[in-house]
């Protein structure tokens, strides 16, 4: 099973379930911890292959689904009915896979950075990793893509955070991650055409280049889902902007419990 941290509130009923993007883990969500727990009980999950669940036996390749169901076993392990996903990146795509498979288990979902379509632009960056995958360090290539997709120097601390722990995932777990990247256009459509029905929260930075545009055009689209686009901030909103982020991701919890 999935290395888990669980943090209990005294009086709470409502759990927040987070859950990091790819070569991250739960450490990323470190600046969520006390503002969180003085309202909801918490369950701080690493994914397969990152954090502490990097010795996990491997199941081959991956796939959205069964990244997903690892999640819903550590839920369903601790005696969770439902509960708040917060997400980011590559998060938020695992979320909406659990609300598709199993919608009784969300109540609300909040993104931070959210990957809900890719643009030209990300089409190709994605496309150009897989060429230089076989060429290049994994590392030089996470940190390529960190430099792209957070570029501006007020988004360095955020760049540090995702290479550092970035580091602590094994070559194998990043190619076999790296590998869904090839079918997430047409997994993303696929999600998009779903029946969403839990409330959710779309956290973006106003410099996230990448991401911003399409959450925007999803969420005019759909009446269950509301937006927050937060000044000077890049794609981790929850690090770069924590505060807000706390606030907003709070509150939105909150009107929907």
């Amino acid at each position: 099973m999935l290395y888990y941290k669980r943090i209990e509130h005294p009086k709470s009923l409502e759990w927040a379930i987070f859950i990091h993007g790819a070569g991250g883990s739960s450490a990323v969500w470190h600046k969520q911890i006390k503002d969180f727990s003085e309202h909801f009980n918490l369950l701080l999950i690493d994914l397969r292959g990152h954090g502490k669940s990097k010795d996990m036996p491997s199941k081959g390749a991956y796939s959205f689904d069964i990244i997903a169901e690892d999640v819903v076993e550590v839920v369903r392990q601790n005696k969770i009915e439902n509960g708040h996903f917060i997400g980011v990146s590559l998060g938020s795509i695992v979320i909406n896979q659990i609300q598709i498979n199993h919608p009784e288990l969300v109540k609300t979902m909040v993104f931070s950075g959210a990957i809900t379509k890719l643009t030209i632009q990300s089409r190709f960056l994605f496309r150009l990793g897989r060429i230089l995958n076989p060429i290049l360090p994994y590392m030089a290539l996470y940190a390529l893509f960190a430099r792209i997709i957070m570029p501006r120097k007020n988004h360095k601390e955020s760049r540090f955070l995702f290479i550092k722990e970035a580091e602590k995932l094994m070559k194998k777990e990043f190619n076999r991650w790296f590998k869904l990247t090839a079918k997430l256009t047409k997994h993303l459509n696929y999600l998009q055409n779903q029946n969403l029905t839990a409330k959710g929260l779309y956290v973006m930075g106003s410099e996230d280049h990448l991401f911003l545009q399409p959450a925007k055009d999803l969420v005019s689209k759909n009446e269950n889902l509301k937006i927050e686009i937060v000044p000077n901030c890049g794609h981790v909103v929850n690090y770069e902007k924590y505060e807000i982020f706390n606030r907003v991701s709070i509150d939105f919890i909150y009107a929907h419990a």
